[in-house]
């Protein structure tokens, strides 16, 4: 696992685009992997502005959303569907037919979990997956005690991830949804390269314990440390509580030449 300890969140956002735009680049018709939330709108935004310079083309690329609400009317505003639409989809540039996010409406929900890890398949797997982190340690809607081999499913959202997202429906608890289609550990951990972003004093113990802990379901995000290519992107507030941040600054300024991304 690659760790490295940023300024600021506008250093962890360029650092996540320059790795997304890597990745395009090499392979224009590239599967990324978008994530909602507060914690990757820093990499949307910096890759926006690479994508108006014209220093990496997103139109040929595909994606797959890492999760969706169950139970939102169709277009709302808080549904993922939409969030994509609005933070990603159109600031890339990329084609809508070619951006993909779980049913949350579907009339078989089961069914639909299924179609959306064949879809992911017949797509030849994901590149590059973008990843945030809850304050309880989830990644995608991965709550503790998810199994590691788990695949796209319904998920019940644990009351600290309800009370964490109610500013996304104005506050109130009560509107957000208790269930999700989530994309599994197990799915996650089949892309090919995962890029975790934290920003904030908040996601500091999470981080810790994902980095620095033991393999445990009860830290979602520690299934990260089975991965072989992941790397993780913090700002100092969100690494505060590593252990060995000394030695991940270390690495990081004397990485060989072939490991450096611009």
């Amino acid at each position: 696992m690659e760790i490295v300890i940023l300024p600021d969140a506008a250093a962890v956002g360029d650092a996540a685009a320059a790795r997304i735009a890597a990745v395009v680049r090499r392979e224009p018709a590239a599967v990324l992997g978008l994530s909602t939330g507060s914690s990757p709108l820093g990499a949307y935004a910096a890759l926006a502005d690479r994508v108006r310079r014209g220093d990496v083309d997103l139109s040929h690329a595909s994606a797959f959303a890492l999760d969706e609400y169950v139970g939102l009317p169709e277009g709302s505003p808080q549904g993922y569907a939409e969030t994509i639409r609005r933070e990603a989809t159109e600031p890339l540039g990329l084609d809508p037919a070619r951006v993909h996010v779980p049913d949350g409406a579907a009339d078989d929900l089961e069914a639909a979990c299924l179609d959306y890890e064949r879809r992911i398949r017949e797509a030849g797997g994901v590149d590059l997956q973008l990843l945030g982190i809850g304050s309880n340690g989830h990644i995608g809607f991965n709550e503790p005690t998810s199994s590691f081999a788990s695949r796209t499913r319904i998920k019940t959202l644990a009351p600290r991830t309800r009370a964490d997202n109610a500013r996304f429906f104005g506050g109130d608890l009560d509107a957000v949804p208790l269930h999700c289609i989530t994309q599994g550990l197990g799915t996650i951990l089949a892309a090919k390269r995962l890029v975790l972003v934290a920003q904030g004093e908040a996601k500091a113990t999470a981080i810790a314990a994902s980095v620095e802990g033991p393999l445990s379901a009860m830290v979602p995000g520690s299934a990260l440390q089975l991965h072989p290519h992941a790397t993780v992107l913090l700002d100092e507030a969100a690494a505060s509580r590593l252990t060995l941040s000394d030695y991940y600054r270390f690495t990081a300024a004397h990485l060989p030449a072939w490991q450096r991304v611009d």
